[in-house]
């Protein structure tokens, strides 16, 4: 739709169903590996899962305390509720003695403690190195905000340290501090990590990172092992018609995967450099590349980031569980319609009535609509309810008039 009078910007109900289908389908991605209707304290703590904070009920300077989907939904309606996107190993809170007197409505035999979550300002309502909320009121200057893998801390990209690549959507970030609480990281960074000293190629969808637009010569934006591997295959850029720039990043990934493991990989490259500061952005697949070595996964434990070595642990890998589970139980819902399962319940002339009824609504509505269509009028809640108190005033008069009265 065009921009109207007074050159105001509109948009098209095509638009409007498009931006709410893209939103419906991330709302999906992190919601439906969760559930909605169950808590998830018996799960003990999940892998990962949607949490939310309250602050009607642990309101800051109280202690921290986090609940499920289904919590949020049940035991807290209406409350003011700080969305968390999702955490690793936590149990739901909801109910326990952070709570006072409340008590969870879905499951009430909890512990009053769970001592192996880890909280963070974040449940607070509080974010980055700044400690501010988000969206911050005070805060003027657009900046989005990029989730640590290591602590899941959300950051503005302006206070991480290092710049930012362009497309980060398939990347991963650990953040200043976690390195420094993990400083072998810093030792695979100098092999593995992402360059931000350019701008990203045109390769968005494949997750790496831009340079200036027509270039896809990708050896000067990842790591020099990594650029050589590719370099090598650069002359088969264009074999059986796979774009240069997505092949080289199927070649790299490939690599990262196939790489045979070592005694300990590690050692090969203490003696490189490593990066000294700021946040590291890592490429995909880059976890596969982690030396787990008897000692390094001491390393890992030591640290507390063992789950880099668990595929199942990013929040990509949640999100495409997501997706599958909602895909299956929509294929299911196909099978069992509940129109259909009611009115099978139903006589003959019962199933014809309803029937002949739905059909006859279903025509009035159209012809209503298309009253608005030719005279160009936006059809408003209003209007809708006026039809259906119309629909329901004749089905009165249709019933009146059947009923005969004896004197």
């Amino acid at each position: 739709m065009a921009a109207n009078e007074g050159d105001e910007a509109t948009v098209s109900l095509v638009d409007v169903l498009e931006e709410d289908e893209e939103l419906e389908n991330e709302a999906s991605a992190v919601l439906a590996g969760s559930d909605s209707e169950k808590c998830s304290y018996p799960e003990g703590y999940v892998n990962r899962q949607a949490l939310y904070a309250c602050s009607t009920c642990t309101p800051k300077g109280g202690k921290p305390a986090g609940v499920c989907l289904a919590c949020s939904y049940k035991c807290h309606e209406g409350h003011d509720l700080f969305e968390l996107y999702t955490k690793r190993n936590f149990r739901c809170d909801c109910g326990n003695s952070k709570f006072g007197a409340m008590e969870c409505k879905l499951y009430s035999d909890k512990d009053q403690l769970n001592t192996e979550n880890k909280y963070s300002h974040n449940f607070f309502g509080l974010y980055c190195t700044c400690n501010r909320p988000y969206p911050d009121p005070e805060d003027t200057v657009e900046d989005e905000m990029i989730q640590c893998i290591v602590c899941e801390d959300w950051l503005h990209g302006r206070h991480l340290g290092s710049p930012v690549p362009e497309s980060v959507e398939l990347q991963e970030m650990v953040c200043e501090s976690c390195l420094n609480k993990a400083p072998f990281l810093r030792i695979y960074a100098a092999h593995l990590a992402v360059s931000t000293t350019t701008k990203a190629s045109p390769c968005k969808a494949e997750g790496e990172v831009k340079k200036e637009e027509g270039d896809c010569d990708e050896s000067k934006n990842i790591t020099e092992e990594a650029s050589t591997s590719l370099n090598n295959q650069s002359e088969k850029a264009n074999a059986n018609g796979v774009p240069s720039c997505k092949r080289r990043h199927q070649e790299m990934e490939g690599d990262l995967k196939s790489s045979p493991p070592l005694e300990c990989r590690l050692k090969e490259w203490t003696a490189s450099e490593t990066v000294e500061s700021g946040a590291v952005f890592w490429p995909s697949a880059w976890r596969t590349k982690l030396c787990s070595c008897v000692s390094c996964k001491k390393s890992y434990n030591d640290a507390g980031v063992s789950f880099l070595l668990d595929e199942s642990d990013t929040v990509l890998a949640y999100e495409n569980k997501g997706k599958t589970t909602e895909q299956e139980q929509a294929g299911a819902a196909e099978g069992r319609d509940p129109l259909m399962s009611a009115l099978n319940t139903l006589g003959r002339v019962q199933q014809l009535e309803i029937i002949h009824g739905y059909n006859d609504m279903k025509t009035e509505l159209k012809d209503f609509l298309q009253r608005f269509a030719a005279e160009g009028k936006v059809v408003t809640p209003e209007d809708i309810r006026q039809f259906f108190e119309q629909q329901q005033s004749r089905k009165r008069r249709r019933a009146n008039a059947g009923q005969y009265y004896c004197s």
